[in-house]
């Protein structure tokens, strides 16, 4: 295993390094420049259509809600709780501060993402709508050899990312409240899995509408009391958070020494890691949703990008701030370190703290492994046709039982490494097919004004 530990440990230095960073970011703030800011010019027009009742004859699987509650599923794992802890320890709180630079200019990533997956979206022989980078690569670009590399990684990804991460993090929050053997964890959520994806993603929508908004509402109750009842150092934890941002050292204990580079590093990893642009894969489900424009399901993606960093992140990193475990160690003298940091902040700042914390990780895991097999598995579909669907599943379902048990490492450095080999693909087409965002944004601009008239 320390072997490979350390090959993959070099993999995820070569792909994650100032380059890739420096394109995700580039490609951001390129598109937030060339769209003129379409993210925040249209920000609350998604929030609005996101709950808006729908014409019924749209073409699609699932409503504007339930694709945008599948994204941020996909979104809101635990990333949002653990990897925000892990960012901390490796780059100081003021990798906080570009997790909220990264997720602002990736919001106009993911609208464009989430546009092109529906403008070249398919029917498949099933019935069902088959979209993203594979798709807008494909017949977009006509660079299938470059279509098919991407669905590559993502079945890799969704593996790793949606599959191994979540698990590994459930089994570890459980052993540590209730002492279950994470083989016992792994068995038991590999059912819970299969039975939902098994029903495809009309079953998944139907309970990332249910079971998204109420782990979102409910972690975030519990966080905002606790930074209530730390609210004189609320200031402080956010002034910490933009001073280290530019400083490259940790303001509140934690990673003394950071640099700046690993600082902004982590940071941006991180923001990609809870939002997921520029990685293309959520806007699979972007072309799952019913609309009539495909500019109109971008507004309402992208922002689930706010949502899942700049809100949910943020409630997670104050909580660490401002209850001091950052500096805190377990009973062998170690400094805590991602499940567990969190689960001292709540369990130190409310009674019964370790309870909601350990339910907020297993809702946010779980329906992160919900969203990512249906990934997965329509990446798969691409490369396989439609009977992959099903064998695709099954290998999903059971990868859960070993992923609960194996060191965690090695699971988030896996992670991480093919999440930045799939941006890749999906990057060089967003650039590409610019000029068809462009017009696409423009006519959709003219449909709104109309519209407003009426």
């Amino acid at each position: 295993m320390d072997l490979l530990n350390h090959y993959v440990g070099i993999l995820h230095s070569l792909v994650w390094g100032v380059p890739l960073l420096l394109i995700l970011l580039g490609t951001g703030a390129f598109l937030t420049v060339y769209l003129r800011g379409v993210q925040f010019r249209y920000l609350f027009y998604g929030l609005r259509q996101s709950w808006q009742a729908q014409i019924q004859d749209q073409k699609g699987d699932i409503s504007h809600f339930e694709a945008l509650m599948t994204t941020l599923a996909g979104a809101i794992g635990v990333g949002s709780i653990v990897g925000v802890a892990t960012g901390i320890t490796i780059g100081g709180v003021g990798a906080i501060f570009w997790m909220w630079v990264t997720a602002l200019v990736g919001m106009a990533t993911k609208y464009a993402e989430s546009l092109l997956a529906v403008k070249y979206r398919v029917v498949d022989d099933n019935g069902e709508m088959v979209g993203g980078p594979m798709e807008y690569i494909e017949r977009g670009l006509g660079w299938r050899w470059l279509a098919v590399l991407f669905a590559i990684f993502a079945c890799i990804a969704a593996i790793g990312t949606g599959n191994l991460v979540q698990a590994n993090s459930i089994a570890a929050a459980v052993d540590h409240v209730w002492g279950i053997n994470p083989w016992i964890s792994g068995v038991v959520l590999a059912i819970f899995v299969g039975v939902v994806i098994l029903g495809g993603v009309k079953s998944i929508g139907r309970v990332a509408a249910i079971v998204v908004p109420l782990m979102a509402l409910f972690y975030m109750a519990g966080g905002l009391w606790i930074m209530f009842l730390h609210l004189d150092k609320v200031p402080a934890a956010f002034s910490s958070i933009i001073e280290a941002a530019f400083s490259g050292r940790a303001a509140v204990g934690g990673a003394v020494g950071t640099t700046l580079l690993t600082t902004i590093q982590t940071g941006v990893a991180r923001g990609i890691f809870t939002t997921e642009a520029g990685l293309g894969i959520s806007s699979v489900a972007a072309a799952a949703g019913k609309t009539d424009n495909p500019a109109r399901q971008a507004t309402i993606i992208m922002t689930g990008g706010l949502i899942s960093t700049v809100i949910v992140c943020t409630v997670t990193a104050l909580v660490l701030i401002v209850t001091g475990v950052i500096d805190a160690q377990d009973e062998q003298g170690l400094a805590l370190q991602g499940s567990a940091m969190a689960i001292t902040a709540f369990s130190n700042a409310i009674p019964g703290g370790h309870y909601i914390i350990s339910f907020a990780l297993i809702l946010f895991a779980y329906t992160t492994m919900l969203a990512w097999a249906y990934y997965g598995e329509k990446c798969a579909e691409y490369l396989f046709g439609e009977r992959a669907e099903m064998i695709y599943r099954i290998i999903f379902a059971v990868a859960v039982i070993p992923g609960a048990a194996i060191n965690m490492n090695f699971v988030w450095l896996f992670a991480d490494a093919v999440n930045g080999l799939m941006a890749i693909p999906n990057l060089i087409a967003l650039l590409g097919l610019s000029g068809v965002l462009l017009s696409e944004t423009k006519a959709f601009q003219a449909l709104v004004k109309r519209e407003r008239k009426q």
